[in-house]
């Protein structure tokens, strides 16, 4: 697949660098020498310095011979143009854009990015992206990742297992036994930098991350027998005020009215906007890093500090500073991949990375077949993968424990007329159910060819 990249900043390294390792001809074009020297140097790419926009720029990377053009530029206007370019002037098939403002994206605007308009297929916002990742850990209390599936009938809920689960050692078969309506499967597991698709007689060894596919039911009771029974919080303190911090406490006020909410903001201009347009929750002019102030929000009785400034430092040590004066927990962002090793030793509880959510979101549409949604799990080293099974599909028609699956897959969750099933090995995938799947990095090309229809489908 030819991907010709407009932004070499931090997201769109991340999107070149997956890509790249997956064997397709990717294409990078910015405006800065120094980072399109780094990416050349570093990943095997074709770089190009120039205005991601401008025609002769698209023209010099190829955009006559792309088959999808991603903009990822700092600037939304650049990465809105660099797309209509694309598309009106070198027919490019597929087009992405990042768009944070969310102006452009008002429901009464909706129109702006048909095809009679400006023809953008996909467009990623970031900030709501990175807020609902926050929602989902809030209203899942004990749950290091947590992703929709299957229309919101499953979720993949990842959890840590730590000196308090009681299912460490345990076979994932006992499992089974122990809990036999469990509506639930084990379908990835994290131990020692590594990432495993783990057989019915592998155990949870104390440290594991698991990847635990659940029917949305049964989200809290499968969290309660890794022993996460926690509570959801009720007193949120919020360091940052801008997009996603805006965001994040309209929809806690929308979504859970009982919780109580106070904002920390350094710019003076944007804690009164945002005091502007919020009804419950109080805002505090003032630096995070302040003891004193932070004290003030009521960090002693909060039940989570979630940290989302744009400096990565501020995050980590207002929340240090938090949990130090009494909060029960935090949550960080964290744009450098470089602090993500030691968060834990420094009292972070769990972080969450706006890259890998935005590649996310762009892998589901590189992906080839009848992929329908994608998760990137552990900076690549896996991925969650749904998607529809066709009549030509290696996996329709044969219970699973015929189809021979290589040992880095495994299937999650199937979706029958409407049902979720947990897969038995006498599970048998038809035409037209869909299906969860979990494949280690090295096997995500072969998922993509079970779901793709052979050409004799289609002769």
């Amino acid at each position: 697949m030819r991907i010709l990249i407009c932004g070499a900043g931090q997201v769109g390294y991340g999107i070149a660098e997956r890509l790249a390792a997956e064997q397709n001809d990717v294409s990078v074009i910015d405006s800065s020498p120094g980072l399109v020297s780094n990416i050349q140097d570093r990943l095997d790419v074709r770089g190009y310095v120039g205005h991601g926009a401008h025609p002769d720029v698209l023209a010099r990377a190829g955009a006559a011979q792309a088959d999808m053009i991603i903009g990822v530029t700092l600037y939304d206007e650049v990465n809105m143009v660099a797309c209509q370019v694309a598309h009106s002037l070198f027919n490019v098939p597929t087009k992405i854009a990042r768009i944070r403002a969310q102006n452009y994206r008002r429901p009464h605007w909706q129109d702006l990015f048909s095809s009679e308009n400006m023809p953008i297929d996909v467009i990623i916002s970031p900030e709501t992206e990175v807020g609902d990742v926050i929602l989902r850990r809030i209203s899942l209390p004990g749950a290091k990742d947590v992703v929709t599936f299957l229309g919101d009938k499953a979720a993949m809920v990842a959890i840590e297992c730590d000196e308090n689960c009681p299912v460490i050692d345990t076979p994932l078969s006992q499992l089974t036994e122990l809990f036999p309506d469990l509506n639930a499967v084990v379908c990835g597991i994290y131990r020692d930098s590594k990432m495993i698709a783990p057989k019915s007689m592998d155990q949870i060894a104390l440290g594991d991350i698991a990847y635990v596919i659940a029917g949305r039911s049964q989200i809290r009771r499968t969290l309660s027998i890794f022993g996460k029974d926690q509570s959801e919080a009720g007193r949120i303190l919020i360091a940052g005020g801008g997009n996603i911090g805006l965001y994040l406490a309209q929809q806690i006020e929308e979504r859970l009215p009982s919780a109580r909410v106070r904002v920390i903001e350094s710019k003076r201009e944007t804690a009164m906007r945002m005091a502007d347009s919020l009804s419950r929750t109080v805002v505090l002019h003032g630096n995070a890093l302040d003891e004193q102030l932070l004290a003030e929000a009521g960090a002693s009785s909060s039940d989570l500090m979630v940290a989302i400034t744009n400096d990565d430092q501020v995050n980590i040590l207002s929340s240090v500073l938090a949990k130090k004066l009494g909060c029960r927990s935090n949550l960080v962002l964290l744009n450098n991949p470089g602090y993500h090793g030691f968060t834990k030793s420094l009292g972070i509880d769990d972080y969450i990375n706006p890259r890998s959510v935005t590649i996310s979101r762009v892998l589901q549409h590189v992906r080839r077949g009848r992929i329908l949604g994608v998760y990137s799990l552990q900076s690549g080293a896996a991925e969650m993968i749904e998607a529809e099974a066709m009549d030509a599909s290696t996996l329709v028609g044969r219970p699973i424990r015929e189809l021979d699956l290589p040992d880095g897959i495994r299937i999650g969750a199937i979706l029958h007329d409407g049902n979720v099933i947990m897969p038995s090995g006498d599970s048998i995938i038809k035409s037209g159910d869909k299906a969860v799947i979990f494949a280690i990095n090295d096997l995500v090309h072969e998922v993509e060819q079970m779901f793709r229809a052979s050409e004799e489908f289609f002769g």
